[in-house]
């Protein structure tokens, strides 16, 4: 993964109420009506975060009639996990100049 895209994700997942949104995702996709009840977020507010998510490429969307639905994509997951992984063992490495 890329610096930018690395920058991107974490940017995205930078505010509390996307942390949020994400948390409802967990348990399956949701639609944009349950999440306005849930998060007690205004319409436009909500729209906003769920297109930052979007953006960064965490969630995805569909349309079914004239509501849409958002989930989380697994393969963003797996990205985060690797980054943080990769972030973990650099952690571990010894630097032979400055042993």
């Amino acid at each position: 993964m890329t610096l930018g895209r690395t920058a991107r994700l974490f940017q995205a997942l930078s505010d509390e109420t996307r942390l949020r949104i994400l948390q409802r995702l967990l348990k399956g996709e949701r639609c944009v009506c349950e999440l306005t009840d849930a998060l007690d977020v205004a319409q436009s507010r909500l729209s906003f975060h769920l297109r930052t998510l979007k953006e960064a490429g965490l969630v995805a969307d569909r349309r079914s009639g004239r509501w849409v639905y958002y989930r989380i994509l697994p393969e963003a997951v797996a990205e985060l996990d690797q980054t943080l992984a990769d972030l973990r063992d650099a952690n571990t490495e010894t630097d032979p100049c400055c042993a």
